[in-house]
Order: structure tokens, then C-alpha cells, then sequence
């Protein structure tokens, strides 16, 4: 019987472990969200679609910091206010 290579062991433990996350996300989430302005256009149609004025305030408020971040090109903190400003999407 073969045994298998520990470099291949390796490379498929890796693969599937990137995997998981984008596996475990709920049906609705949006996995393709950048800082671009047809994402950004995206969510805040999203955002205008909420019930809850409260809600939607707070995540408009996040989406208002991440065009700020997109506006100093700071692409990374433009990521990190526009996941929070869509978790707070019903």
C-alpha cells in the first residue's frame, strides 16, 4: 500500500481550512463585498431596505466611515467598516 506524501497531507489540510469560513456563512451574506462604488451602492440599497430606523442609521453611519476610509485609499479599513456596516443588515 502507497503512503501519502506529508507535503500533500499538508497542502490539503490548508485547502480545506481556507474553505471552511466561506463554507459556514449564512445563504444571504455577501461574499464578494470590496471597496468599489458599485459595492458601496449595493449595501446602501441593502441598508435602505431595513425596518428598523435605528439599524439602519448605525450601519449607514459605518457605511459613511468606510467611503471615508475608500477616500483616503485606505482599502483595509474600507473593508472592516463596510463588514460591520452589512453585519448589522437584517
Amino acid at each position: 500500500m502507497k503512503t501519502i506524501h506529508p507535503l500533500a497531507c499538508v497542502a490539503l489540510s490548508a485547502a480545506l481550512f481556507a474553505a471552511v469560513p466561506a463554507l459556514a456563512q449564512p445563504p444571504g451574506a455577501t461574499t464578494s463585498m470590496d471597496c468599489s462604488e458599485a459595492s458601496m451602492q449595493k449595501a446602501s440599497d441593502a441598508m435602505m431596505k431595513m425596518k428598523d430606523a435605528t439599524k439602519r442609521a448605525a450601519a449607514m453611519k459605518e457605511m459613511d466611515m468606510a467611503k471615508g476610509m475608500m477616500a483616503k485609499k485606505d482599502m483595509q479599513g474600507c473593508m472592516m467598516q463596510m463588514k460591520k456596516a452589512m453585519g448589522m443588515v437584517e
